[in-house]
């Protein structure tokens, strides 16, 4: 299976820097909603036959303007929504410093297992990720033949994406801190007989 993940365009709160987990549900602004044109113009040649999105309104309107340029639909699954930040969502960057300072310290360094306040761990944002993935496998291996070449699309968010790549790579949540995707950022990975390599890496070169 060939994988394309796409983080969804800017939104207000981006622009604000404000954290955005997955109890926020914030739509595009009109950077974002250009970011999702010309998304949709570099995927208009490309052989896409299915289109998953998080929920949440900044995924889903990146992927519904990918979606048009093919007469597709959105199938819309829980699985893709952002990690929950609890009561960190909506705090500036900014005041980090003094807002749950010492819980940050301690999820930082151990970033993977522990909860965030009222909301849920990196591992358990990944273990809800990689089942929409390895759904996908499942349909994907039934008509292989038939579907070869031809790509499927994700549109998540910043640590979906992470989670998803760091699981199809076998590498250790702590490597989350060795990677970045730019809002918009496009990655692919080519998935066989579940053996994934990472083709490219947060593509915004149609950005400019």
């Amino acid at each position: 299976m060939k994988l394309v993940l796409v983080r969804h365009g800017e939104t207000w709160w981006n622009q604000e820097r404000r954290i955005q987990g997955g109890d926020s549900d914030i739509e595009l602004n009109n950077t974002g909603l250009e970011q999702a044109r010309k998304l949709a113009t570099f995927f208009k040649n490309e052989n896409i036959i299915s289109i998953l999105s998080s929920p949440l309104r900044r995924a889903t309107a990146t992927a519904e303007a990918i979606a048009n340029c093919h007469q597709l639909s959105v199938d819309i699954d829980q699985g893709l929504r952002e990690l929950r930040v609890g009561e960190l969502e909506g705090i500036y960057v900014s005041n980090l410093n003094t807002t749950f300072n010492q819980f940050l310290v301690e999820w930082w360094q151990n970033r993977w297992a522990m909860k965030l306040p009222n909301g849920e761990s990196f591992v358990e944002l990944q273990e809800r990720a990689w089942k929409v993935v390895e759904r996908l496998l499942r349909k994907h291996k039934t008509d292989s033949e038939r579907n070869e070449g031809n790509r499927v699309v994700i549109v998540s968010h910043y640590f979906v994406t992470l989670a998803i790549i760091l699981k199809a790579l076998n590498l250790p949540p702590e490597y989350l801190t060795k990677f970045k995707v730019d809002l918009g950022g496009v990655s692919r990975l080519e998935i066989y007989d579940h053996e994934a390599r990472l083709v490219t890496f947060n593509d915004t070169s149609y950005q400019c």
